[in-house]
C-alpha cells in the first residue's frame, strides 16, 4: 500500500497490496475476481454471461441509460461500497448520495438570497472514465493492479447494439462504449462524489469569493449569494462551466437558470425565496389527485400501476410536510376521505 496524504490519511480502508489479498476480502478466487472485474471487456457482447443488463427510460429530455449490475456483482460492489469508499468523506457541499444528507438540506443554504444559480452537469455517471476511478483508488493507496481490478469491478462498457437504441447519436453511443461509471450501480454515486471532489473545491472557492455558497446534488449545482453575486451573475455561468471542462465535466447549458427575488427561485422542485416550501403547481396537481380518489376512486387516478398507491400518495403527502406543514394539513384531510378497498 501507498501512503496516503491529507485527510485520506485518516481513511480507515482495508490494507490490500495485492490481487491475492483483494480476492480474499472479496470472498473470491483470483480467476472470479479476473471474470468480474473484466479488464479486456470481452463479457458485454456474451448474453447471459454478461455482467450488466440495461434498460432505457425515458426524461424530460431525451433517455436516459441503467445499467443494472447481475446479482452477484452488485454484492461485490456493495462490499466496496462499505469497505473502501463509504469511510472516505465527500466534500461537504456535496448533498446527494451521503448519509443525513438530501434534496432539502442541498435547498437549505440557499433561502432568501438575492440571486440563485441552478446549473446541470451533462452525463454525470458516464463522464467519469475508468482511469479517473483507478486514479482515485491509487489516492487511497492501492497499487496499481489492485486499483486497476477496483476499477474494473465498478466500471462498464455498453456494447454499440444497446447503446445505439437510445442514444441521439453515433457519438454519444460510442462514448457509452468507453468504460465509465454505470448509472444502476451501488458504488457509482459515492465514486462519482469523490471523482469530482477538486471539482467542488474550486466551485466552492468561487461562491466564497463572491460572499455566496455552493452546493452539489448528483448533478444539479446551486449558487447563491447577495449583491456581490448579483452584480457578477450574468458572467458567472461561463466561470463555472469553464473549471467544469478542466475538472472533466460538461455543463448542460439549456438547463441554467439565473433566478433572483422577483422570480421563483426553485431547486430540485423545491421553492427557497423566502422559506424552502413546494411549488404550487405541485401542491395543486397532488390535491386534484387526492379529491378526484375521493370523488371517483383511488383505480380512476392510478394511472402508472403503481402496486400500493395509497402508500405512495401517503409518501408524497409526508414530503410536501418536510416543506410546508399547513398545505400537507389539507392534503391530509382529503387523503382521509378516500374509500380504500
Amino acid at each position: 500500500m501507498a501512503p496516503r496524504r491529507g485527510a485520506l490519511a485518516a481513511c480507515a480502508v482495508p490494507a490490500l497490496p495485492t490481487s491475492r489479498d483483494l480476492a480474499d476480502w472479496l470472498g473470491l478466487t483470483t480467476s472470479e475476481l479476473e471474470w468480474f472485474a473484466d479488464l479486456r471487456r470481452i463479457n458485454g457482447e456474451q448474453g447471459a454471461l454478461a455482467h450488466y443488463r440495461y434498460r432505457w427510460i425515458e426524461k424530460r429530455e431525451g433517455m436516459r441509460l441503467v445499467e443494472e449490475p447481475k446479482a452477484r456483482l452488485k454484492d461485490i460492489q456493495r462490499m466496496i461500497l462499505r469497505g473502501i469508499l463509504d469511510p472516505v468523506p465527500a466534500h461537504e457541499a456535496v448533498h446527494g448520495f451521503r448519509r443525513g444528507r438530501s434534496c432539502l438540506t442541498y435547498a437549505g443554504p440557499h433561502v432568501g438570497r438575492t440571486v440563485v444559480l441552478r446549473m446541470d452537469l451533462s452525463n454525470f455517471f458516464p463522464s467519469i472514465a475508468a482511469p479517473r476511478v483507478q486514479a482515485l483508488y491509487a489516492a487511497l493507496g492501492y497499487p496499481e493492479r489492485v486499483a486497476q481490478l477496483l476499477a474494473g469491478l465498478c466500471t462498464n462498457a455498453v456494447p454499440m447494439r444497446v447503446a445505439r437504441r437510445g442514444a441521439p447519436t453515433w457519438v454519444a453511443a460510442k462514448k457509452l462504449g468507453v468504460p465509465h461509471l454505470p448509472q444502476g450501480a451501488p458504488t457509482s454515486p459515492s465514486l462519482a462524489n469523490l471523482c469530482a471532489l477538486y471539482l467542488d473545491y474550486r466551485l466552492d472557492g468561487l461562491a466564497r469569493s463572491l460572499g455566496g455558497r455552493y452546493t452539489r446534488y448528483a448533478d444539479d449545482i446551486a449558487f447563491s449569494g447577495d449583491e456581490a453575486m448579483r452584480r457578477n451573475a450574468a458572467k458567472l455561468p461561463v466561470h463555472i462551466a469553464a473549471i467544469a471542462i478542466e475538472e472533466g465535466f460538461d455543463v448542460n447549458h439549456r438547463k441554467t437558470r439565473i433566478m433572483h427575488t422577483s422570480d421563483r427561485q426553485s431547486l430540485t422542485g423545491i421553492v427557497v425565496n423566502r422559506r424552502l416550501n413546494t411549488r404550487r403547481a405541485d401542491y395543486d396537481r397532488l390535491k386534484a389527485v387526492l379529491t378526484n380518489c375521493a370523488s371517483h376512486g383511488p383505480k380512476s387516478q392510478n394511472l402508472q400501476g403503481v402496486s400500493d398507491f395509497r402508500a405512495h400518495l401517503a409518501g408524497r403527502i409526508a414530503y410536501v410536510r418536510t416543506l410546508n406543514p399547513a398545505r400537507a394539513a389539507r392534503l391530509q384531510s382529503i387523503f382521509g376521505t378516500i374509500a380504500w378497498e
